[in-house]
């Protein structure tokens, strides 16, 4: 399901109520959660921080979060949005947004969410409070600013990053309506409404913050069980929130997140019945858990993108020769055999530079053969391009040795080498805090491994960040202004639809420039017990709670 357009040139997201996934009938009363038994058990982590929605930005905390809070919109499994405590969020140009709310929306505490929940909360999130995790999010809204240093002069790293004071682009208008006023055009700001970071906070928090983080108060289809609900380092017990009345209908008691030491510990409890559903099969057992678990497994792709980048300033690698020399090396790696053999069937080969799990994601793109496995015409690339300057040397990519990637580049360089009869190898760095050092200060003499992880899903977050001329994660320092144009037409469409098409257009660039080499798409690799049903894993890999069943 799309995101609906009402009207000419205005966005909005349809009512919530009619977008509800099919089959999402309510589930029975839970109470406080005490008398109800269909509790469903989930792996996850203990948060790194108190359950603030600004200041969390890992995934235990996060799906914690995502349970008992409610925000704008939400994600559906296939990451599609749709509306939750807006009723409605609409605008003319992409830049001026006004949100109207459900007035029938409340808190677990019984009090009512309007619109100055969203705004406060908001404000917090960009302001320098607490560690600045989420902050970032709130960037294109007039008003977020980099301050100055504290000596006057023009801001450093060092300086305070975020909203001195309330941003001046959110205005109440009334109880249940405000405006946002962004800097610059983006037609998907609606669509990342659904992450964290804009979830509304009730007036309680803002009496005390690191208290309200231990025992939070939230607005979404879970909430915590009690004043010890919360046993650290042990696990979280939520129960049913009855006050909530959105689109994702609760179809069981509640959800006992475990905090496991081991991924080991908690596929052995899935195994042996003392757990529902898990999200992260072990590595140990990725060649078997398919077989372990039969039509109970899950492997599916998640909206992680993995590449490796070749900066245009290494020798070889500029202009004709080394557009020639990218295509050579991406059509000299067999990637289904690499995600066969290294990965265990846990990867999905890339068809273009996004997830197969997002809205507008083709596997049909102009120029995307680039990517296939092709020996003949890579050798025929690389001779164009010696013609153009002999190759010397070694073909090297960088990683960081503490993440668990010398199998794949290893690989990865064994098919360049017997491809192409070149010299190429893997560049272990230490720590991923070294090499990251040297690709930022653009002191890094190799290629060296990239990719990205969707904040919310649409296409845009995983070109804008990364491909656009001196955007923030655009590690390669690449520019091509036909590509800047088409991401400028695309970003100011209100139609999502008509947007997608231009940021295909805008791929089919990329894949004739390289300025990544796609290589797959991770995945979710997990499963469930026998006695539950109605398992779906969504777009960011984490399951669906609220719909499942058991017994």
């Amino acid at each position: 399901m799309k995101r609906s357009r009402i009207g000419l040139g205005i966005i909005a997201l349809a009512a919530a109520g009619s977008l509800a996934l099919a089959g999402c009938a309510s589930g029975g009363d839970a109470g406080s959660g005490s008398s109800g038994g269909n509790i469903i058990t989930a792996n996850g982590s203990e948060p790194q921080n108190p359950l603030i929605p600004t200041n969390t930005n890992e995934v235990g905390g996060g799906k914690i979060l995502d349970s008992i809070f409610a925000g704008l919109v939400y994600y559906a499994a296939d990451g599609s949005a749709h509306n939750d405590v807006a009723e409605s969020i609409e605008t003319e140009d992409a830049i001026h947004y006004t949100v109207k709310l459900r007035e029938d929306a409340k808190f677990s505490d019984g009090t009512a969410v309007k619109a100055e929940n969203f705004v406060k909360a908001w404000n917090q999130g960009a302001s320098n409070e607490l560690q600045h995790l989420s902050n970032y999010f709130f960037e294109d809204i007039e008003g977020f600013e980099i301050s100055d240093g504290a000596d006057g002069t023009a801001g450093t790293e060092d300086d305070v990053y975020g909203a001195v004071g309330d941003m001046s682009g959110l205005k109440v208008v009334d109880d249940f309506t405000f405006e946002v006023t962004l800097k610059k055009a983006a037609s998907d700001f609606p669509l990342r409404l659904g992450y964290s970071a804009f979830y509304p906070l009730p007036d309680v928090a803002f009496e005390d913050l690191e208290a309200f983080g231990q025992n939070p108060i939230g607005n979404g289809p879970y909430k915590l069980a009690g004043d010890d609900a919360w046993q650290h380092d042990v696990q979280i017990e939520l129960v049913k929130n009855d006050e909530y009345n959105g689109p994702r209908e609760v179809k069981n008691d509640g959800l006992t997140i475990i905090f496991y030491a081991s991924q080991d510990a908690a596929y052995a409890d899935l195994q042996g019945g003392n757990l529902d559903v898990l999200d992260a099969v072990p590595d140990a057992a990725l060649s078997t858990f398919e077989s372990d678990l039969g039509d109970r497994a899950v492997n599916q792709p998640a909206a992680i993108f993995q590449s490796f980048t070749i900066p245009e300033r290494l020798a070889h690698f500029g202009g004709e020769e080394g557009k020639l020399r990218r295509a050579a090396i991406s059509m000299a790696i067999d990637r289904t055999e690499i995600t066969d053999v290294i990965f265990e069937g846990t990867r999905t080969p890339a068809s273009d530079f996004t997830s197969p799990v997002i809205d507008g994601w083709s596997d049909s793109l102009k120029g995307a053969e680039v990517l296939e496995f092709n020996p003949e015409k890579a050798k025929e690339l690389w001779a164009q391009a010696d013609a153009i300057s002999p190759w010397e040397g070694t073909f090297e990519i960088a990683y960081n040795a503490d993440g668990g990637h010398q199998g794949w580049v290893d690989a990865v360089t064994n098919s360049i080498k017997n491809t192409l009869s070149i010299e190429a190898a893997g560049h272990p760095y230490p720590t991923f805090a070294e090499a990251r050092t040297e690709i930022t200060n653009r002191t890094i003499q190799t290629a060296f491994r990239t990719g990205w992880q969707a904040d919310y899903p649409g296409l845009y977050n995983f070109l804008g960040p990364l491909y656009a001329t001196n955007a923030g994660s655009n590690d390669g320092d690449y520019s091509s202004p036909e590509f800047d144009g088409l991401l400028a037409q695309g970003i100011v469409d209100t139609d999502q639809e008509a947007a997608n098409k231009y940021f295909q257009q805008a791929q089919e660039i990329l894949l004739q420039d390289l300025p990544a080499t796609p290589l797959w798409y991770s995945n979710v690799t997990g499963g469930y017990g026998e006695n539950v049903s109605n398992v779906q894993f969504g777009w960011n890999s984490v399951p669906i709670y609220y719909e499942i069943t058991k017994g």
